[in-house]
């Protein structure tokens, strides 16, 4: 099986994109599940392989596209004298198990086809850190009982666990739907707010957008907005505490992806409870919490949400993390929930978590990712675990053009993910 995927990759090179090195071979192709990968090897190769887990889920159509668009925007690991491995996954939506074996099955076609790289990387970005976590825990070790990765580096990662991490959204629907009432409206057919939408529905995000920005005023200038508008998105947002720039982004994760996990892999049954919920910051909470519409979950899909993505913390190879303490798609809060997870499973000492006083999630700066990288080597290397404080000195080092970009807060701590059942 691996030989013919070899094979295929041998064939399919392909033009590098320009923000890569002069010299770069590139390689694109599609294994023998239907995910497409692509694969950049600079001139200078250092005989190490990061494989990289994508964010998302992206609900669009699988296609060699995704990964090249994640090669030119992690351009820099390559520039590092790194191998780079990216893939699509085998099928658009929610599925981190099989996003997992996909990543894990890219590190084994690269081998087939290049060779055993001295060392391997898993990064993971985004919801793609919850993908490389999990896959750490399936596929660190292959069945003759070889490392088959070295290390691990999660960045903006959505790394509390499945069953946490989209609990926010959740409460953002019902929340949103008390004020709003338009997503549905009363005219349209009703549907539990946690599965999305109906699977045969054909409004779109664009449809969303413009259904939030009607009640909100959320698209508009604030002098524009009408006094109606003003006090709906000041109350959701100061109840769900999030940032108003990611109000329709996190409705359309609460629809969009809601509708492919519930449907798609829970059979339909709801993985999300607000029962005991208690909401508060509103102009009227009492008003809030007696009428907001109320759902419990199906222990069947939290289980098995759980048993897809959630996390043991049982890691074996050096872990670094960096996250943007003003991350606007994936809080802060879900590294303290990554830390005790491993703590928990006693692994502490696998463990190094950094934060940049950055203010983005898809992308941040350039030599910050360069100085993880250099901090997980030298902890392989030596066996010595980094502090937070040592990863941020050796930045500047990685800064070659002086554009500013290193933003480390060594010494920022996340507070506990945000609980509506006990206020804090």
């Amino acid at each position: 099986m691996l030989a013919g995927a070899a094979a295929q990759a041998q064939n399919n090179t392909a033009p590098c994109p320009d923000t890569l090195p002069a010299g770069t071979r590139c390689y694109s192709g599609q294994d023998e599940n239907g995910a497409w990968y692509w694969i950049a090897i600079p001139q200078n190769w250092n005989n190490a392989l990061v494989v990289h887990a994508h964010g998302g889920p992206r609900l669009d159509p699988v296609s060699a596209k995704i990964s090249l668009e994640d090669l030119e925007r992690f351009s820099v690991v390559v520039r590092q004298g790194y191998a780079w491995a990216g893939t699509s996954y085998r099928h658009p939506g929610w599925g981190v198990r099989l996003a997992a074996a996909d990543v894990d099955n890219l590190r084994r076609l690269f081998i087939a086809r290049f060779g055993k790289p001295k060392r391997v990387i898993l990064h993971g970005q985004s919801w793609g850190g919850n993908v490389a976590a999990k896959a750490i825990e399936l596929y660190a070790k292959g069945p003759d009982g070889a490392r088959n990765y070295d290390g691990v580096m999660l960045t903006s990662g959505v790394i509390a666990g499945a069953t946490k991490a989209y609990l926010f959204r959740a409460d953002l629907r019902a929340v949103y739907q008390y004020y709003c009432r338009n997503w549905p409206r009363p005219d349209e057919p009703q549907y539990p707010l946690w599965m999305g939408l109906p699977a045969d529905s054909h409004l779109t995000r664009k449809d969303l957008a413009a259904r939030v920005n009607d009640c909100t005023g959320v698209e508009l200038p604030a002098d524009q907005r009408s006094a109606t508008q003003k006090q709906n998105l000041k109350n959701i947002l100061a109840v769900i505490r999030i940032p108003r720039r990611s109000l329709v982004a996190d409705m359309a994760w609460a629809t969009f992806l809601f509708r492919d996990m519930v449907q798609r892999t829970l059979a339909s049954r709801s993985p999300f409870s607000n029962r005991k919920a208690i909401y508060y910051g509103s102009s009227d909470d009492a008003a809030l919490n007696r009428d907001v519409v109320r759902f419990d979950a199906d222990p069947r899909a939290v289980a098995a949400l759980a048993e897809d993505g959630d996390l043991t913390g049982k890691i074996t190879v050096p872990v670094i993390t960096m996250h943007a303490i003003d991350d606007p798609t994936a809080m802060v809060e879900y590294e303290s929930v990554y830390h005790d997870t491993v703590a928990a499973a006693g692994r502490s000492a696998l463990l190094v978590q950094t934060f940049t006083d950055e203010h983005e999630h898809s992308k941040l700066a350039d030599a910050e990712y360069a100085t993880l990288l250099d901090a997980l080597g030298r902890w392989i290397d030596s066996g010595r675990r980094p502090s937070a404080a040592e990863v941020a000195a050796r930045c500047p080092s990685f800064d070659r053009e002086g554009e500013g970009g290193c933003h480390f807060e060594p010494g920022f701590q996340p507070g506990p993910l945000f609980s509506r059942v006990t206020p804090r």
